[in-house]
């Protein structure tokens, strides 16, 4: 059994949570920023601030590092390549996206219909995020 290659992890990890986060950027600062806010606005709340933000960027490289590291995982089991790689960014996508998108639009956070655009871009954002990151990933030298 190889070793995973902590370091290739770390690398791969950094250029999918670079991804994610343009990714990320576009739908809610340009194509989402409108909506939101009125749906914020609606729940009495206002537009997230720079705190927020930094949170929100930090936790995205912190995904990009996980999903490459189910790549690493699973890469094993299913071979090296963009099938791989799309299947660990998927397993990422249904935590967040889907998850939460269900948790939040049956809270009456967020719409339908915000939820659905978000999940729909999130899949394709974490596809390219993890082939991104993948295929910088190499085994460890034995």
């Amino acid at each position: 059994m190889k070793k995973i290659n902590v370091g290739r992890v770390l690398l791969g990890g950094f250029v999918a949570g670079v991804a994610l986060n343009i990714g990320e950027s576009i739908l809610n600062g340009v194509l989402l920023a409108k909506s939101s806010e009125e749906e914020l606005k609606g729940l009495g709340l206002s537009a997230p601030g720079g705190g927020f933000i930094a949170k929100a960027v930090v936790m995205t490289f912190i995904l990009g590092f996980i999903i490459v590291f189910t790549y690493a995982a699973i890469r094993t089991q299913f071979g090296p390549g963009v099938k791989t790689a799309v299947c660990a960014g998927l397993l990422s996508w249904f935590c967040v996206y889907v998850y939460v998108g269900v948790i939040q639009t049956g809270l009456g956070f967020v719409s339908s219909r915000l939820a659905l655009i978000g999940a729909v871009w999130g899949l394709v954002e974490y596809s390219i995020g993890a082939v991104a990151g993948a295929w910088l990933y190499k085994e460890a030298e034995a």
